[in-house]
């Protein structure tokens, strides 16, 4: 996700064909900061849909662990539930990407939403949901301790 002249992004192509997934030009220069954006947009709504689903399952008396296996080959399959699962049935949050900068990033497309007239509801709700799990001291928790926060809810 890149943005930038499209000379320059030719030059440092190869470079970054090196270490990337996948490297692609999306626009101007900002393009790639905005692309980052969707991506923790729908990280944020991913991992909580995930938590939703898992306590669900464990208030329902299900297996977490079967339940993932099942639903994960259709598609609410993604690399959160591939990767996060495990974490959230296990309360295990000291790894991965940290609240605090994932509060840090859905700040910064919050106020880019509101300057661009975009709106971003469920991600300000999130948002705040992250905000009680910082509250609960999980602010150097991995992202996916939005399940600690239902799980204290009851």
């Amino acid at each position: 996700m890149c943005g930038g002249d499209e000379a320059a992004y030719a030059a440092a192509e190869p470079v970054m064909q090196v270490y990337a997934k996948l490297c692609r030009r999306i626009g101007e220069s900002g393009a790639g900061q905005m692309t980052k954006m969707c991506n923790q947009i729908a990280i944020a709504g991913l991992v909580q849909g995930l938590a939703e689903a898992l306590h669900f399952a464990e208030k329902a008396g299900l297996d977490g662990r079967a339940v993932v296996e099942v639903i994960s080959q259709g598609a609410a399959g993604s690399w959160q539930m591939s990767n996060r699962y495990e974490t959230m049935i296990d309360d295990k949050w000291n790894h991965g990407f940290a609240v605090d900068w994932m509060r840090k990033d859905l700040g910064i497309c919050l106020s880019t939403a509101d300057e661009t007239g975009a709106s971003l509801p469920v991600t300000a709700l999130v948002d705040q949901f992250y905000k009680d799990v910082q509250k609960m001291g999980g602010g150097r928790w991995d992202t996916s301790s939005l399940f600690a926060r239902l799980r204290k809810l009851g």
